[in-house]
C-alpha cells in the first residue's frame, strides 16, 4: 500500500469532485491512490495465494492448478505456469490455452495483463501495467494509474524481457532476451534491444 509521507498536507488532489472510489478509478485506468480498503483486501488475498503457490511442490500438479485457478482471472487449457510467480491482484491476469510461463514472471496487474494462446514466456519476464506520475508532488502523494499489457497468440518473449504499460505485442512476434518493450509491436516480427526495435519480419 502506498502511504503519503507528508500525511496528505499540501498534496494536490487530481480527483477533486470525483465521487468514485479509488478502486473504481483504478479499474478505469485513471489516477488513484492505493489506500482503498478493497484494493488492500484483494492484494492481500493475492499475496496469500501466490505465497501458497510458490511453496507448493511442482509434483503436486493438482494443488498448483487449484491455486492458479483461484489466483488468476483465467487460465487456459494446457497452460503451464512455473513458479515463482508474482502479481499484484492475479485476478486481472488472463493466460491462454497451451501457453508456457517459465520461472519468475512478474505480472503487475493493476490493469489487465492478457497473454494469448500458445505463447512462450521466458524466465524472469516482467509485464508491468502501473504508471507513476512524472509530477513529483503527485508521485510523493501516492497517486498512480495503470494501462493494460496485451500479448497476442504465439508470442515468444525471451528471458528477462520487460513490457511496459500500455503495450500490445502482436501475434507470432518474438522479442529477444533482455529487451525493453516500450511501444506496440506488430504481428510477425523479431524485436530486440532497449528500447525494443523491429529488426526483421518473420
Amino acid at each position: 500500500m502506498i502511504h503519503d509521507p507528508r500525511g496528505g498536507t499540501g498534496t494536490p488532489d487530481p480527483t477533486a469532485g470525483d465521487t468514485r472510489t479509488n478502486y473504481e478509478r483504478m479499474l478505469a485506468g485513471e489516477l488513484y491512490r492505493a489506500d482503498d480498503p478493497r484494493i488492500a483486501a484483494e492484494q492481500a488475498e493475492a499475496v496469500a495465494l501466490t505465497e501458497a503457490l510458490n511453496a507448493t511442490p511442482s509434483a503436486d500438479r493438482a494443488g498448483r492448478d487449484d491455486l492458479l485457478q483461484r489466483l488468476l482471472g483465467s487460465l487456459g487449457d494446457g497452460a503451464v505456469v512455473r513458479t515463482p510467480l508474482h502479481c499484484d491482484f492475479g485476478s486481472h491476469v488472463a493466460i491462454g490455452d497451451r501457453t508456457f510461463v517459465n520461472v519468475g514472471l512478474v505480472a503487475l496487474d493493476v490493469a489487465p495483463v492478457t497473454i494469448g494462446a500458445d505463447c512462450q514466456i521466458g524466465p524472469y519476464v516482467q509485464l508491468l501495467t502501473p504508471i507513476h506520475p512524472l509530477d513529483a508532488e503527485l508521485r510523493q502523494g501516492g497517486w498512480e494509474r495503470a494501462s493494460p499489457v496485451t500479448l497476442g497468440d504465439n508470442v515468444w518473449l525471451g528471458g528477462g524481457v520487460i513490457v511496459l504499460p500500455g503495450v500490445t505485442v502482436g501475434d507470432d512476434t518474438v522479442v529477444g532476451a533482455g529487451a525493453v518493450v516500450s511501444r506496440d509491436l506488430p504481428a510477425g516480427v523479431l524485436a530486440v534491444g532497449n528500447p525494443a526495435r523491429v529488426v526483421r519480419d518473420l
